[in-house]
């Protein structure tokens, strides 16, 4: 099948509906640290693009001050934090605690006054305080950058909609190490548990929301 023609499939079973946009929304970028975004590491690929684009979201929501939550994943020394993941992904490993390159990116750095959580594992949510901190500021949208589309996006993406936000996932502003994966699971999250949509779409979004508090 087609995309398109699988689209059709889906829609006829009553699968991939849209949930649209809410009033008060939330920037959350996923794991645009230096491990994923400088070539020298081994978990790292060229997300240039999709961190300029993510960088063009933040400058929007900085202006209309919605919270901006950043993740980060790192470990503690021995990795007993790390659980069975690092043995499924070992190269986690240059992800110690205080190393550069838990850091996020330097051109979308985060402001003192900006969310940065800490994870363990794939999800933003899993073992945070990231669910909490949404309801507590009354937000219902959360819209979604980061890497990786096929791992930490995804299971953030699935983990939103569980916890009853309207989940956004901004196409340009997602990456993954192959081209199949991320468009895949770009369709799957659409299909399923989100709105994928366009740069354009989300800035256009965020401009004529009313300022938060």
């Amino acid at each position: 099948m087609t995309d398109e023609t699988t689209r059709e499939f889906y829609q006829k079973r009553g699968l991939a509906g849209r949930v649209g946009f809410g009033k008060r929304p939330a920037l959350l970028i996923v794991d645009f640290i230096v491990g994923f975004t400088d070539l020298s590491s081994p978990l790292a690929l060229n997300l240039d693009s999709e961190v300029e684009a993510t960088r063009r979201l933040l400058e929007v929501a900085r202006e209309k001050r919605i919270p901006i939550f950043f993740t980060t994943i790192e470990y503690d020394e021995g990795y007993r934090d790390a659980g069975v993941f690092i043995k499924k992904i070992p190269s986690l490993s240059v992800l110690q605690k205080g190393s550069r390159m838990t850091e996020v990116d330097e051109r979308i750095r985060p402001r003192p006054d900006e969310h940065v959580i800490s994870k363990k594992y794939a999800s933003a949510f899993f073992g945070t305080s990231l669910a909490s901190t949404l309801t507590a500021s009354r937000c219902d949208t959360v819209l979604i950058t980061g890497c990786t589309t096929s791992g930490c996006v995804r299971a953030s993406a699935v983990d939103s909609c569980q916890y009853g936000f309207h989940t956004i996932v901004v196409r340009e502003a997602v990456g993954d190490r192959a081209q199949g994966p991320h468009e895949a699971n770009l369709f799957d999250i659409d299909a399923k548990y989100g709105d994928v949509v366009s740069l354009s779409e989300a800035l256009e979004y965020l401009k004529g929301i009313e300022g938060q508090e």
